[in-house]
């Protein structure tokens, strides 16, 4: 009786550990089962977080990106920084999508878009003081235009008054044949007599008298004096249709019948020029020009019977 008292007891007591056991196993399993889930709560809690960081820096990045997108200069210099800046933002942004669940590269993200964001801060004033100064110095240029526009008008206008000044010179500096007379004239004695005629076929050579007038501010010298007769048909009378008969007046160019040297001083200077015809002299009216200095200086007429 003894034996199996003792024997149960030994039994309970056995039951008794077992169950205790049990119950701690039991509740150990719990506090790591909860321990696991709180874990697994964490990771899933900081995982949204890394995601919803993740977007905050993305999109920050993307405005970022449109903010230096706004940004322009015409310092070269100063565009190559911005343009390495642009395609540093785009690498970024694609470093946030591929590495979203990274909580240390999105942190190290969020760093170097703020410090971006700092450098724009830094260009925004520069290129506002570039473009203060491009300001300044196109107002400065548009002054040194208009000055220059201005003086250029002002030497414009110097040089015409200059020209007109020295067409007026040149207009008041052209000689003067004076009174001038056409006869036509034959020769006896031996040539040494003239006698006037009018009748055509008597005529050996057209006698053409002026006076050079006085002009203080003609050029000096031997000049060339010429005399151009036109015929009754329309025809220059010279000596030979070459270019050694030729002379230029009032912008033209044409044959010329008689020349006479002279030694201009300013002064009245008598002159007679004898115009031969290789033709026979001719009824009609014939027209007569003075040339000097490339201008026609007087203008007459004969008519021959």
């Amino acid at each position: 009786m003894e034996n199996n008292q003792e024997e149960k007891k030994s039994n309970n007591k056995l039951l008794l550990i077992l169950l205790f056991l049990l119950i701690g196993g039991n509740l150990t399993f719990a506090w790591l089962w909860w321990q696991e889930k709180n874990r697994a709560n964490t990771v899933v809690v900081e995982k949204e977080q890394v995601i919803v960081e993740r977007d905050n820096v993305k999109s920050d990045l993307l405005e970022l990106q449109q903010e230096y997108a706004t940004l322009q200069t015409n310092d070269v210099n100063l565009q190559k920084e911005l343009e390495e800046k642009r395609a540093q933002i785009a690498e970024l942004i694609e470093q946030a999508e591929k590495h979203k669940n990274d909580s240390y590269i999105i942190s190290k993200l969020r760093k170097e878009t703020e410090t971006l964001r700092s450098i724009m801060k830094h260009y925004i004033v520069e290129i506002d003081s570039l473009n203060t100064l491009n300001k300044t110095i196109l107002a400065e240029k548009a002054k040194v235009s208009e000055d220059l526009t201005a003086e250029k008008d002002k030497t414009a206008q110097l040089s015409k008054d200059k020209e007109k000044l020295q067409s007026t010179v040149n207009l008041g500096s052209i000689l003067k044949a004076e009174n001038p007379t056409v006869k036509g004239v034959k020769f006896k004695s031996g040539g040494t007599k003239e006698v006037e005629t009018t009748k055509a076929s008597r005529v050996e050579k057209i006698k053409v008298s002026f006076v050079v007038g006085e002009n203080k501010i003609a050029k000096q010298g031997v000049k060339p004096v010429y005399v151009r007769i036109v015929s009754p048909d329309g025809k220059e009378i010279c000596k030979s249709p070459d270019d050694m008969n030729m002379v230029k007046f009032n912008g033209s160019r044409g044959y010329y019948a008689g020349k006479q040297d002279i030694n201009y001083k300013n002064e009245e200077v008598a002159v007679d020029v004898f115009c031969g015809n290789p033709n026979p002299f001719v009824p009609g009216k014939y027209l007569i020009e003075i040339i000097a200095d490339d201008v026609v200086i007087g203008e007459s007429s004969i008519t021959l019977k």
